[in-house]
Formats: C-alpha cells, sequence, structure tokens
C-alpha cells in the first residue's frame, strides 16, 4: 500500500453535466424504489465565483416504510472497486439547514441492496469542511462485517430517518490521507 499525501478530489462540481472529477457520474433516488414517499430534486447550482455546488433538497417522509433521498457517487466504472486504503476517510464540504445527515458508503461486501456503512455527516448553515473517517462507518443490514477499503464501489450524501425538510449544499468531496 503506497500512503496518499494530498487528498483525492472525486468531485468539485466543476462539470455541470453530472460528470465527477473522477469520471463516473452522480446518481439519485429516493426511497420510492422500495415504496416510500419522499421527494427529491438534485442539481448544480452556481457557487462563489466559477464554480458550482451540488444541491439535495427534498421531504423525507417515513409512511409507507420510506425515509431517505440521496445522491450517489459510483468509484468506478466496474464492480472491482475503488482501492482506498491509503485513505484515512472522507471529506465533504457543504452546508446546508441541519438536520439528519449520513454519509453512506458500499463496497465489495455489500452485495445485497440494502446492504451499506453509515456514519452520521454533521451539516450546519455555514461552509464547513467535514472529515469522517473510515472507523467512524458501521455496518448496516449486514452483521459485523468489515468495510473493505480495497475495494469500495461508492459514496453517497444521504438524508435518512426521520422526517424532515432536507437542503444540502456540496461544493467538494475528497478521500482524506492518511
Amino acid at each position: 500500500m503506497t500512503l496518499a499525501a494530498e487528498p483525492l478530489l472525486l468531485d468539485d462540481f466543476r462539470h455541470t453535466d453530472g460528470l465527477a472529477a473522477i469520471g463516473t457520474t452522480w446518481e439519485g433516488f429516493t426511497d420510492r424504489v422500495m415504496g416510500g414517499i419522499s421527494n427529491m430534486e438534485a442539481g448544480y447550482t452556481p457557487g462563489e465565483g466559477d464554480g458550482h455546488h451540488l444541491r439535495m433538497q427534498g421531504e423525507v417522509r417515513l409512511e409507507n416504510n420510506g425515509g431517505f433521498i440521496q445522491v450517489r457517487l459510483p468509484l468506478t466504472y466496474d464492480r472491482a472497486g475503488f482501492d482506498a486504503s491509503a485513505y484515512q476517510g472522507v471529506a465533504v464540504t457543504l452546508r446546508g439547514t441541519p438536520g439528519s445527515y449520513f454519509l453512506h458508503v458500499r463496497c465489495s461486501n455489500t452485495r445485497r441492496v440494502w446492504q451499506y456503512f453509515s456514519a452520521p455527516l454533521p451539516v450546519g448553515e455555514d461552509w464547513q469542511r467535514v472529515v469522517v473517517p473510515f472507523s467512524a462507518f458501521s455496518a448496516r443490514y449486514m452483521g459485523q462485517e468489515p468495510l473493505n477499503l480495497d475495494a469500495l464501489r461508492s459514496i453517497a450524501i444521504v438524508a435518512y430517518g426521520e422526517a424532515f425538510s432536507a437542503d444540502v449544499q456540496v461544493a467538494r468531496v475528497e478521500l482524506e490521507p492518511l
């Protein structure tokens, strides 16, 4: 394993066509994939200077066993995964209305669509850079499986678990070096 000296930029939303800095495309979806009724709008808003921000907003609703909206970035085009073992966590520069937000990651051992690793993501009204260490992620719906950093498949920003009006803007997503 080679240690990374600098953060690895995943996206700074320089491109407004959905293509991330790493060449993959952001995806947005809600609990409607499983019968829920949450609503979401996701897209790009002008930022300061020449940049843009990814904005996700909507109503998280708990009816019909629902309760999430999310934007997700696949880390590779194939199912092999991305080797993140040289990094300590995910850094996100963001602001928004406070609420129940999380980072979700999927890796080679999240085989079923409902399996993922989750960590709380603090969101405040002022811009902040938040580093969420991989050690803060816990397995969901898969027992005590470890997070396989050798084969990460995606990173998602999720509003989840309580009924609220979500509104978050993201300026930058990076992997933080060890």
